[in-house]
C-alpha cells in the first residue's frame, strides 16, 4: 500500500490566496488590505471594469473596460472634430436627435459607473480593513460616485437644458444664405406691458456679419423713424408703396402691432408676421437684405443679465430709473439713478439703463442699448456660458424668440468667435450720426450710402463716446419737443456755476432737481448719459 506524499498534494493545490492578495486577500496583512482598498478605488476611478478584471467578475470588467475604451475613442473623435471643424461639431451637437442620444448615453454611463464603484466596494470588503478605514473608504465611495456619477447626470441636465431652450427659441427650416457675403440680422427688443396694445419693438438694431471673417457692424434704427421703406419682395407695399408713411401714426415701432393684429394674411405660414414685416422694413430702410432676427422680451431681459451675473459697463453720465407714470404722460419722480463711471449692473438696473429717456431723447437711449448689447455679448465667454449654462439656457428661452435654423447654430457661432478678434463698428439713423430730424424725413439714398461705406470699412461710425445730445421725447413732430442742448461735460467750463459741475452732480442733487420739476436744468446735465462702453 502506497501513500502520496501530503506535502506535494497541498504544495500541488496551495490555495490562491496565499500568493494573489489583490484577488484573495485573506491572509494579506493589514497594511495590504489598506493598500489593496485605495488601489482598487484608483482602478475604479480612472479605468471603470480594471477593479473587476483583478480582484473580482471578469466578467464585468471586460464589459465595462470595453465600454471605457470606447468612450475614450468617441471622446478623442470627438475633440479631433472639434478643432478641424468647430462649426459642424456644433451643429450636430444641437441636432435634437443626437443631442437626446447624447443625453441617455450620459444617463446610462452615470449609472454603470454606480454599479462599478457599488461592486468596488463589495470587492473590497470593508470588514477586513483596519476599524478606522471601516467607515473611511464607503464614506469614499460615495463621494467619488457623486463627483463621477453625479457629474454626468448633471452634464445630462445641461444638455436637456440647451436642448429645450434651442427648441424653445430657434426654428427648424431651410439654411439661410449670405447675401453680398454676408448673414444680416435684425434684433430687437419688444415691450408688451399691460398698458400696450401689442409689442412694440422700442430697440431695433441690425447686425451685418461677414460670412467668412466674421467682421461685424451694428447700425440702429430709432423707434421713431417715419416713411420706413419696404423691401423690394415685401407683401407690406400693397399697403404703403410708397414707405410707411401715414405721419405720426407710421413711426417704425408700431408696425408690428398693425401687421400682427391687421395684415398678419400677408405673411402666411409665417409665425411671427410682425417680425416679419419688421425685417423687410428694416432691410429696405438701410438698403440690406435681412434674414433673420431675434426678438427679446424686455421685460423678461433682467432674468437673462441676472443669469449672467450682471452686465459691466463704463456709463458717461447718469441715468434715472423712471418713478411710476402718471395721467397725463409724465412721470413721478425717479426711483433711483444708475451713477457714471464703472459698474455691474443687475438685471434690472440694465433694463432701465436700456430703456431710460427721461430728459433725453432716443438717440442717447440707442446708444446706452449699443453698448449694452456689446457688454453682454463680451461677457458671453466660454467660462462664464459652461458656469451659468442652465440660468442662462432657462432665461433666453423665456425671453428670446428667433428664426434662426437650429442646424445653422454652430455655423453662427464659428462666426461669433471670429467677430471677437475685430472691431465693432456702429452706426444710428439719427444722432450723433445725422441731424435730429433726420427721422422724420429720411433720405434714403443717403442712409443707404452710408450703410454701405460702413460695412466696407470706409468711414468709422462715431463711437458711443460721442452721445446724442438732442432732447426729444415723443415720436411726435420736432416742433413739440423741447430745443437741442450743449453736452454736459465731465469737466464743465469755469464759467459754469458750480452747481453743474461733475464733482458736484450727486444722486441726491439730481433727485431734488427732478422734484422740482427743473426740466431745463436736467436735460443739461443728462445731455451726456448716452456715452457707454462696455468694461
Amino acid at each position: 500500500m502506497s501513500f502520496s506524499s501530503p506535502k506535494t498534494t497541498k504544495a500541488s493545490n496551495r490555495p490562491a490566496v496565499l500568493t494573489n492578495p489583490v484577488r484573495y486577500p485573506q491572509s494579506a496583512n493589514a497594511p495590504m488590505r489598506t493598500k489593496r482598498a485605495f488601489l482598487l478605488l484608483i482602478l475604479s476611478l480612472f479605468v471603470p471594469g480594471s477593479a473587476q478584471l483583478v480582484a473580482g467578475n471578469r466578467r464585468l470588467g471586460r464589459i465595462a473596460l470595453r465600454i471605457t475604451i470606447a468612450i475614450w475613442v468617441l471622446v478623442i473623435l470627438a475633440v479631433l472634430f472639434f478643432l478641424f471643424s468647430r462649426s459642424q461639431f456644433v451643429n450636430l451637437l444641437v441636432n435634437p436627435i443626437v443631442s437626446l442620444l447624447l443625453i441617455v448615453m450620459l444617463i446610462a454611463l452615470a449609472i454603470g459607473w454606480a454599479v462599478i464603484f457599488i461592486d468596488t466596494l463589495r470587492i473590497i470588503r470593508p470588514v477586513m480593513l483596519a476599524p478606522g478605514l471601516r467607515a473611511v473608504i464607503p464614506a469614499a465611495v460615495v463621494v467619488l460616485m457623486v463627483i463621477t456619477s453625479g457629474g454626468l447626470g448633471y452634464v445630462a441636465w445641461l444638455v436637456n437644458s440647451g436642448r429645450s431652450a434651442i427648441g424653445n427659441i430657434f426654428a427648424s427650416g431651410p439654411d439661410m444664405a449670405p447675401v453680398d457675403g454676408r448673414y444680416n440680422f435684425l434684433v430687437m427688443g419688444g415691450d408688451a406691458g399691460a398698458d400696450r396694445i401689442g409689442r412694440r419693438p422700442d430697440s431695433i438694431i441690425v447686425i451685418s456679419v461677414d460670412a467668412n471673417t466674421g467682421q461685424s457692424v451694428t447700425i440702429s434704427i430709432p423707434r421713431n423713424l417715419q416713411n420706413a421703406q419696404f423691401s423690394p419682395k415685401s407683401p407690406m407695399r400693397q399697403i404703403y408703396p410708397d414707405g410707411y408713411n401715414c405721419g405720426d401714426d407710421c413711426i417704425i415701432n408700431f408696425l408690428y402691432t398693425e401687421v400682427t393684429e391687421k395684415y398678419s394674411k400677408l405673411y402666411p405660414g409665417e409665425a411671427d408676421p410682425g417680425a416679419q414685416a419688421m425685417m423687410d422694413a428694416a432691410g429696405g430702410t438701410l438698403g440690406l437684405t435681412i434674414q433673420g432676427y431675434l426678438l427679446v422680451d424686455m421685460a423678461g431681459f433682467a432674468q437673462l443679465v441676472d443669469a449672467l451675473g450682471g452686465v459691466k459697463i463704463n456709463a458717461g453720465g447718469w441715468v434715472p430709473i423712471s418713478g411710476a407714470a402718471t395721467a397725463d404722460g409724465g412721470h413721478l419722480a425717479p426711483e433711483g439713478w444708475i451713477a457714471p463711471g464703472q459698474q455691474t449692473l443687475n438685471g434690472q438696473q440694465a433694463l432701465w439703463y436700456a430703456r431710460s429717456r427721461e430728459w433725453v431723447n432716443d438717440y442717447a437711449r440707442s446708444q446706452r442699448q449699443q453698448c449694452i448689447q456689446q457688454a453682454i455679448l463680451k461677457q458671453m465667454d466660454p467660462a462664464t456660458v459652461l458656469t451659468k449654462f442652465d440660468a442662462i439656457a432657462s432665461a433666453g428661452a423665456k425671453v428670446i424668440e428667433s428664426d434662426i435654423p437650429q442646424q445653422q447654430l454652430g455655423s453662427f457661432l464659428d462666426l461669433a468667435i471670429k467677430a471677437k478678434s475685430h472691431p465693432l463698428e456702429r452706426l444710428t439713423i439719427g444722432p450723433p450720426d445725422f441731424d435730429i430730424q433726420f427721422s422724420t424725413n429720411p433720405d434714403f439714398a443717403v442712409i443707404h450710402q452710408k450703410v454701405k461705406d460702413l460695412i466696407a470699412g470706409k468711414t468709422a461710425a462715431p463711437s458711443s463716446a460721442t452721445a446724442a445730445n438732442d432732447a426729444d421725447q415723443t415720436p411726435a413732430s420736432s416742433a413739440a419737443k423741447p430745443p437741442a442742448a450743449k453736452p454736459a461735460t465731465v469737466n464743465p467750463p469755469a464759467q459754469q456755476a458750480p452747481k453743474t459741475q461733475a464733482p458736484q452732480l450727486t444722486k441726491e442733487y439730481l433727485q431734488q432737481l427732478a422734484v422740482n420739476g427743473n426740466q431745463a436744468e436736467l436735460i443739461s446735465l443728462l445731455a451726456n448719459n448716452g456715452n457707454c462702453t462696455p468694461s
